[in-house]
C-alpha cells in the first residue's frame, strides 16, 4: 500500500492523504480513457477494462497493493454513481425513440424480472442446493440488465429504433424494482423472523415504484420548466443545475421511501425531452458525468473483489450464467414482449443481448450491509459470473446481430455543435451513414422529397467535403449532413430511413408513407 494514502473508510482523510489519492486517482483517469479506445478495438465493454484496473490496483494485484474492505462504502458510492448514470441514460434518451417499447419494456422490467429470478432460483436450489431466500436471492441480484455494457459493444453495429428503444427503456426501468427485491430479500436473510410477507413486500415494491415514478414525472416537468424560466447565460451553470434536478428527484422520492431510482431515470427522461436551452452543453456534462461514473464505480468494484476468493466460484458462476443466459433471459424476454406481437428475431436478440454490468455487482454488497454475513460470497459469485459472460456474450453480440438480421444498413445519429446557435434557430443537425446494403445508393438529393425546413447541406465521400446540389446522386461511404427544423426533424429521419429501405419509390409503392 501507497505510503500515507489511507483506504480504509474508518480512517480520517487528511491534507497528507490528499497528493496520494489525487495522483492515483488522476493516472486512473487516464488509463481508462485509453482502455475505451481499446474498448473499441477489441468490441469488450469497457467495463472489463475497469474492473482490471481495480483488480490492478487492489490488495492482491500487482500494482499498488491498496487494501479495501468496505462493502458499505462501496453500496453508497455504488449507489451514487447509478444516479449518474441513469441521469445520464434519462437525459440522452429521445422519447421518439423509445416510445412504441416503452410497453414492452415496462412489462420486460416487471414481469420478465420475476421470471429470470424465479428460474434463477430454481437453479440455484436444486443445482447448488441454496436454501430458498438465498437461492431467490442471487436470482433478484442478477436480473437486471446493462444497456451501456450492450452499447460498448455495439458502437460500430448500428441496431434499428425498436431494439435500442427496448434496451434503453428496459435499462432504465428495471433497476428500480431490482433494488427493491434484493433489498427486502437481504433484510430476509439477515432477519428472517421480522420478514415480511410476500403479499405485503408485493403491495409495497407496487407503492414504492408507482409513487416513485409519479415523484419523478413531476419533479422533472416542475424542474423543466423552472430551468427554462430562470436559464442563466452560462451554459456550464445551467448544465449543472439540470443534472441536480434529476438528484433532487431521486433524494425527494427517497426521502418518502418510495423507489428514488424510477424517479431520477424518469425526471431525467422528461428533461431531455423538453427542449430545454443549451441542449449540446447538458448533453456534453451528462454524458462526462457518466463516464466518471462509471469508471469509478467498476474500479471500486474491482478493488473491493478479492481475486483469491474467486476460484471456488468459477463453477457455480458458469452454472448460473449458463441457466441465466440460455433459460432465464430467453423465457423473461417471450412472457413478457411476445404479446407485443415482436417477432421472433428481435426476441433472439433481446435474449442474447441481456449484458450484466453494474448493477448486479454493486447489488451483491446488499447482503453484506444488510447484515446476512452468511451469503457474504454472493459477490464473488457474481462478480466472476459478470466478468465470464460479458466476454462470452460481448464477443458474440456483433454477429448475433448480423446473423439475426437485425443490423440496420443505414444510422443517423444526433450532432451536437456548441459553436452554431442551434438553439435560437430551433434546428437540429443530423449525420446519416450509407451503408453498403442502403438503398440510398444511386438517389438523387432531391429524390429524397425531404420535407420542408430540412435540407442536405453538406457531402463528405471519401477524405472530402462538399455542399450538394439537388441532382448530386449518393454513394455508398457517403457521410450526409442534414439541418433541419426541430419540427421536421423527427419527420426527415423516417423520410431517409424509408429512402433507405425501399428506395426512391418509397412512399408511392411499398414502405412507410410519404411525409
Amino acid at each position: 500500500m501507497p505510503t500515507g494514502f489511507t483506504s480504509a473508510a474508518s480512517e480520517s482523510f487528511t491534507l497528507h492523504d490528499l497528493t496520494p489519492a489525487l495522483l492515483i486517482g488522476s493516472i486512473v483517469l487516464l488509463v481508462s480513457v485509453v482502455a475505451v479506445r481499446l474498448s473499441v478495438k477489441s468490441g469488450l465493454p469497457s467495463l472489463l477494462l475497469y474492473l482490471a484496473i481495480g483488480l490492478a490496483i487492489g490488495e492482491s494485484g500487482p500494482l499498488l497493493h491498496i487494501d479495501f474492505e468496505s462493502e458499505e462504502l462501496t453500496q453508497v458510492l455504488g449507489y451514487s454513481a447509478l444516479i449518474l448514470i441513469l441521469s445520464e441514460g434519462g437525459l440522452s434518451t429521445r422519447w421518439e425513440g423509445i416510445k412504441r417499447s416503452v410497453a414492452p419494456a415496462a412489462v420486460l422490467s416487471t414481469v420478465g424480472v420475476l421470471v429470470s429470478v424465479f428460474v434463477v432460483a430454481l437453479a440455484a436450489r436444486f443445482v447448488l442446493h441454496l436454501d430458498w431466500n438465498t437461492a431467490l436471492l442471487v436470482g433478484a441480484i442478477l436480473s437486471s440488465t446493462d444497456a451501456a455494457a450492450v452499447f460498448s459493444v455495439l458502437r460500430r453495429v448500428p441496431l434499428p429504433r425498436r431494439i435500442t428503444g427496448m434496451l434503453e427503456a428496459e435499462s432504465g426501468f428495471n433497476d428500480a424494482p431490482v433494488v427493491i427485491l434484493v433489498t427486502a430479500l437481504a433484510a430476509r436473510s439477515a432477519d428472517p423472523s421480522h420478514a415480511e410477507p410476500w403479499w405485503q413486500l408485493g403491495i409495497t415494491a407496487a407503492y414504492e415504484l408507482a409513487v416513485g415514478a409519479l415523484v419523478g414525472l413531476a419533479i422533472g416537468w416542475l424542474g423543466g420548466k423552472f430551468m427554462k424560466r430562470v436559464a442563466p447565460g452560462s451554459s456550464g451553470l445551467f448544465s449543472i443545475g439540470v443534472v441536480a434536478v434529476t438528484v433532487l428527484a431521486y433524494a425527494a422520492a427517497a426521502s418518502i421511501h418510495t423507489s428514488g431510482f424510477i424517479a431520477c431515470y424518469l425526471a431525467a427522461l422528461v428533461l431531455g425531452n423538453s427542449r430545454l436551452p443549451h441542449g449540446p452543453a447538458v448533453q456534453g456534462l451528462s454524458t462526462a458525468l457518466g463516464w466518471l461514473a462509471q469508471i469509478g464505480l467498476f474500479v471500486l468494484l474491482g478493488l473491493l473483489a478479492s481475486p483469491s476468493q474467486m476460484g471456488d466460484q468459477i463453477i457455480p458462476a458458469i452454472v448460473i450464467g449458463l441457466v441465466l443466459l440460455l433459460v432465464a433471459r430467453p423465457l423473461s424476454v417471450i412472457v413478457s414482449v411476445a404479446p407485443f406481437r415482436i417477432g421472433w428475431r428481435d426476441q433472439a436478440f433481446l435474449s442474447w443481448a441481456g449484458l450484466r454490468g453494474a448493477v448486479p455487482v454493486v447489488l451483491a454488497t446488499v447482503p453484506a450491509t444488510a447484515g446476512a454475513g452468511q451469503v457474504s460470497w454472493i459477490f464473488e459469485l457474481v462478480f466472476v459470473l459478470v466478468i465470464i459472460f460479458t466476454i462470452v456474450q460481448g464477443n458474440t453480440l456483433p454477429w448475433v446481430a448480423r446473423r439475426l438480421g437485425v443490423v440496420e444498413d443505414y444510422s443517423a445519429l444526433d450532432l451536437a455543435v456548441e459553436a452554431t446557435p442551434l438553439e435560437e434557430l430551433d434546428a437540429d443537425l443530423m449525420q446519416v451513414d450509407v451503408g453498403p446494403a442502403s438503398k440510398l445508393h444511386g438517389v438523387e438529393i432531391f429524390e429524397l422529397r425531404l420535407p420542408e425546413g430540412a435540407n442536405v447541406t453538406l457531402v463528405v465521400r471519401g477524405d472530402k467535403g462538399f455542399v450538394p446540389a439537388s441532382n448530386t446522386v449518393i454513394r455508398t461511404g457517403d457521410q450526409l449532413l442534414i439541418v433541419t427544423t426541430a419540427e421536421v426533424r423527427s419527420r426527415a429521419e423516417k423520410r431517409v430511413r424509408a429512402v433507405s429501405q425501399y428506395g426512391r419509390l418509397a412512399g408511392w409503392t411499398k414502405g412507410p408513407p410519404r411525409s
